[in-house]
């Protein structure tokens, strides 16, 4: 849809799936010219998407309904439309090179006293950003290196940790573990730009976001320098700063010496691994003189978009054996770590590094112990309100922290945390009642539950349970498949792992999910191009329903097949019942 095809609708009546899979498309066609290297082609859809009224609604919806800042005004005030407002912003979006300043928060760094700037932009600069966004992002996704995980689409921290453990399940490794200063604050705007290499008019409109200023207290303060955290480009801006980080310790890789003359290349890049999640970044290889000079070459390349690397977060470890007293590492809240195991972890090698070892990925102590101390103060917050209300809240702090970490080995200190909050509920639930017994009060408050005589509960007219952190089933996270992006197009893939996917219907792509990819019938995964249907397990004719429960997910040719055989199975039931007439 193009810009001068302009339909008339309501905001609620917007057929937002057409929308979607409009703009899917050009994404796609943006992806695969990017990476087949067609510049001319790349910049002539990204121009027609930044046009497409499709586009824009989409854009207008996400920074004004979807977002979680939705409701953070910029400088102009504006923190909430109406629906007749979001129609009117998406006539007046438009690429013009010019911005207001963006309104400056402080906002406390968790577990810490420190606090970090943000820039909120304007409601019209956060939807014209989210529409440049659309435009870039396929063509980066192309470029992308593999081991990049952090704030692009269909990557998570889980991807990076699974990459780690892919790292060193084999062998021990140094790593070195490091953290840029101050990222946004200090990246040059003038490489960044010239990384950016994109068509005038973007870059004009991205220079102006730069330079646009902030007002703090009121005032007005230049940006000479740094680069404003707190838009939604921004995240995509720092990515393309610090694309190439990977490929230059990749190439130092092909330079070090062949393990008894047999290493290739391939097997050289592979020994050296370089793993990011935005800012944050490992790196890791058996021989501790090549940590040493990748921590050199990696200044150097900072240095060069002028950043460095931050002393205090910034180290050399061992997976196994301690290292300058040293053992393990800390990444994404994660910890990482080998420990002595099997019949010869009493042995060691040549180099004194024992034989055996186990791989254990867990919570870090630091976020278990903010974990505990959120919860204690939830506890200490809700001293006075009911049951009901304390439960809400813990619960909101209890599922997301858990099912965070459930991908890990977490099953004992679940159980810990468990008993730890038992003992606050239960010092909490004595103080309300000082002069009852303790029977009294384990009837009041704890119910049975599943298999449990003491699940904290309600029983009144609001019926809520306390969610535990044991209740998160531990499943191992699959990660990305190499250098795979949402805008390959392949439905199946992303489907089955994200549940969502434009080309998929929202039933489809759940039940692709539930049915992690594959076939119900025949068991084999579906693949790109393959014809999935619907499938009623229990026949309508039979009494099933049309809940999503009721279906499921099958090749057309298995579908045939199966509608074949219940035919034929009906028939035979029909003439049993005419034989016994």
């Amino acid at each position: 849809m193009n810009a001068v095809e302009k339909p008339t609708y309501e905001w609620n009546q917007i057929p937002w799936r057409q929308l979607e899979k409009m703009v899917f498309k050009l994404q796609k066609r943006i992806f695969q010219a990017s990476q087949r290297g067609d510049v001319k082609t790349v910049r002539k859809l990204q121009r027609l998407l930044m046009k497409s009224w499709s586009a824009k609604c989409l854009s207008v919806r996400k920074v004004t309904q979807d977002n979680q800042g939705r409701k953070t005004a910029g400088v102009d005030g504006v923190k909430s439309l109406s629906p007749e407002a979001r129609l009117k912003l998406v006539g007046r979006l438009k690429i013009d090179s010019k911005s207001k300043p963006t309104r400056r928060v402080w906002i406390p760094k968790p577990g810490k006293d420190e606090k970090r700037p943000l820039g909120i932009p304007t409601m019209y600069d956060r939807a014209l950003q989210t529409l440049v966004k659309m435009a870039l992002e396929p063509e980066w996704e192309a470029k992308f290196e593999e081991n990049s995980y952090g704030f692009r689409p269909g990557r998570s921290a889980h991807d990076a940790v699974e990459a780690i453990f892919s790292c060193i399940r084999l062998k021990p490794k140094y790593v070195l573990d490091a953290d840029i200063t101050k990222c946004f604050d200090r990246i040059d705007r003038s490489k960044l730009l010239t990384k950016l290499n994109t068509s005038p008019t973007i870059k004009r409109q991205i220079k102006a976001w730069l330079k646009a200023g902030v007002i703090d207290n009121n005032q007005l303060l230049p940006t000479e320098e740094e680069t404003p955290q707190g838009g939604t480009i921004s995240p995509l801006l720092a990515n393309i700063a610090l694309h190439g980080m990977e490929e230059r310790i990749k190439q130092f890789a092909e330079t070090l010496p062949s393990i008894n003359n047999k290493d290739s290349k391939r097997d050289k890049r592979k020994r050296l691994q370089l793993i990011r999640y935005a800012d944050d970044f490992v790196v890791l290889h058996d021989d501790l003189e090549v940590i040493k000079q990748s921590q050199v070459i990696l200044l150097e390349w900072l240095k060069e978009i002028g950043l460095e690397l931050k002393p205090s977060k910034t180290r050399i470890s061992h997976t196994l054996v301690p290292y300058e007293g040293n053992a393990g590492f800390d990444f994404l809240g994660f910890n990482f770590r080998q420990y002595p195991a099997g019949k010869n972890h009493t042995g060691n090698n040549s180099n004194g590094k024992p034989l055996g070892f186990k791989t254990i990925i867990k919570p870090s102590e630091e976020k278990v112990r903010e974990h505990y101390r959120k919860l204690a103060e939830t506890v200490e917050k809700y001293s006075n309100a009911p049951q009901y209300a304390l439960i809400g809240a813990l619960n909101k702090i209890i599922r997301g922290w858990s099912k965070y970490y459930s991908t890990v080995c977490s099953s004992s200190l679940f159980s810990e945390l468990d008993n730890l909050l038992f003992q606050k509920l239960w010092r909490w639930a004595k103080r309300r009642h000082p002069r009852k017994g303790k029977k009294w009060v384990k009837k009041k408050y704890w119910h049975p539950l599943r298999n449990s005589q003491w699940g904290f509960r309600t029983l009144g007219k609001i019926r809520v349970h306390l969610y535990r952190h044991s209740d998160s089933n531990i499943v191992r996270f699959t990660k990305v498949s190499g250098n795979r992006s949402p805008y390959d197009g392949d439905w199946a893939y992303w489907g089955a792992r994200m549940g969502k996917h434009p080309k998929l219907s929202p039933t489809k792509a759940k039940l692709l999910k539930l049915q992690k990819g594959k076939c119900a019938l025949c068991g084999l995964n579906f693949r790109d191009g393959d014809l999935i249907e619907l499938d009623h397990i229990v026949p309508k004719n039979k009494g099933g329903s049309n809940q999503t429960t009721n279906f499921q997910l099958l090749h057309r040719h298995c579908h045939d097949l199966k509608t074949s055989n219940d035919m034929s199975l009906h028939q035979g039931e029909a003439n049993l019942e005419d034989w016994y007439a």
